[in-house]
């Protein structure tokens, strides 16, 4: 059965996959499983070899190369999860030819272009927005979708020369893990690119340094009619903890490579709150120091209420810049490749990471290219399908450029 790219995504943003960081198990929904089952089926249709499917929900597979000589393996990795941070069940892609002006996704949500004004660029093109209800899961099954397609091309053209190229699909990538459990040497690739990133021509090789705090503050609860001097309010603590970072440095007021602390959960009573930060920064020196100044704000804290806040503070991962710079060949490989397609390449910093970064550090140098969606994590995320097209044909360009006589200017 012949499935188109565009199809192929439609059917896989269907299948609820959202990840749980409160879960233990790996993967953390078995929702990933059966997920990794299937796609692990596909590439097996396709005609890939070496196809794996392990108990954490890691799928790998081989596109064998048709050429004798050696040339080096490249990899093209993506996640099968979907963002805990909206709903991702019961998604239903919305596939239409966008004419301009606001796009009324259901009768009580709004996508407009005062508040989205990339949308004056996309005039013209075919898009894929949700209902309005769910997240559409372009983030990052769009990167799936584009590296089936990509493989499956290039297997059904066997004119084109090419060597060996890696698959992986990764579990729980939007709650840090993805590359916990990654077999780095079973993979066996030189080098990869996730296929994660967002608007047509972006090519990072730069990300968040990344930390993440999980505090719990004990307070002291007695009859408010006889609190004086004997209540502590542990939600008023947690209050003044927030107001003591910096105002600005917060999501909504930064942008490039400015950094960031971010509450993300907060949960409390008088006797008990609890709080979760991440902490964001693509500079090593000024990552240090906001995880200096939050440990340093919780020191005063304590001094000054006796010792009632706990804090663990965790490394997630760092900035791959260091670990790609000696290998800038790749970067200009997909540069060179986004150019013959008439793609112009858009280098930038990620403000997030991916399990490129891990992986990197691990020993496997791992930049990351466009799928071409906007507005991951949540209900205003879209994704033009020639946009799709084009990652297809990138990927096909990459491991085409990757044989020196194939290269023409």
């Amino acid at each position: 059965m012949v499935v188109d790219l565009i199809e192929r995504f439609k059917n896989y943003v269907k299948i609820e996959t959202t990840s749980d960081s409160n879960s233990t198990t790996v993967p953390s929904t078995k929702t990933q499983l059966d997920f990794a089952k299937k796609l692990a089926e596909e590439l097996k249709e396709i005609g890939l070899v070496d196809i794996v499917q392990d108990e954490k929900g890691y799928v790998y597979g081989k596109l064998e190369g048709n050429i004798e000589k050696y040339i080096p393996t490249v990899g093209f990795i993506a996640h099968m999860d979907t963002s805990p941070d909206f709903n991702g069940k019961n998604v239903n892609p919305q596939q239409f030819v966008y004419k301009g002006g606001d796009i009324k996704l259901n009768e009580n949500c709004v996508m407009t272009v005062e508040e989205f004004p990339f949308l004056k660029d996309l005039e013209g093109q075919e898009l894929i927005t949700t209902d309005g209800t769910t997240l559409l899961g372009a983030d990052n099954k769009a990167g799936i979708a584009i590296i089936i397609d990509a493989m499956k091309y290039l297997k059904e053209h066997p004119e084109i020369k090419h060597g060996h190229i890696q698959v992986a699909f990764t579990p729980d990538e939007e709650i840090g893990r993805g590359a916990d459990n990654f077999d780095i040497h079973g993979f066996n690739a030189d080098f990869a690119y996730t296929v994660d990133g967002g608007p047509i021509g972006e090519l990072e090789f730069e990300n968040f340094n990344a930390a993440s705090a999980k505090i719990n503050i004990k307070g002291q609860n007695v009859h408010p009619g006889t609190a004086k001097n004997i209540m502590v309010n542990s939600m008023l603590i947690a209050m003044e903890l927030e107001n003591m970072l910096p105002k600005n440095e917060k999501p909504e007021f930064t942008e490039g490579y400015e950094g960031f602390f971010l509450l993300t959960e907060i949960n409390g009573d008088v006797e008990n709150t609890k709080m979760e930060y991440i902490i964001r920064d693509h500079s090593m020196e000024k990552f240090e120091k906001k995880k200096s100044l939050l440990e340093n704000i919780v020191e005063f804290l304590n001094e000054k209420y006796d010792n009632r806040i706990e804090m663990e503070l965790d490394d997630s991962y760092y900035n791959m810049r260091e670990k790609i710079e000696p290998h800038m060949e790749i970067i200009e490989l997909a540069e060179m490749s986004m150019k013959q397609l008439g793609i112009e390449p858009e280098i930038k910093a990620i403000r997030g990471g991916t399990d490129g970064a891990r992986l990197s550090y691990m020993g496997l140098p791992t930049p990351n290219l466009f799928t071409g969606g906007y507005n991951f994590h949540g209900k205003f995320e879209l994704i033009p399908t020639e946009s799709m097209r084009k990652a297809s044909k990138l990927l096909v360009k990459i491991a085409e450029n990757m044989v020196p006589e194939n290269i023409k200017g």
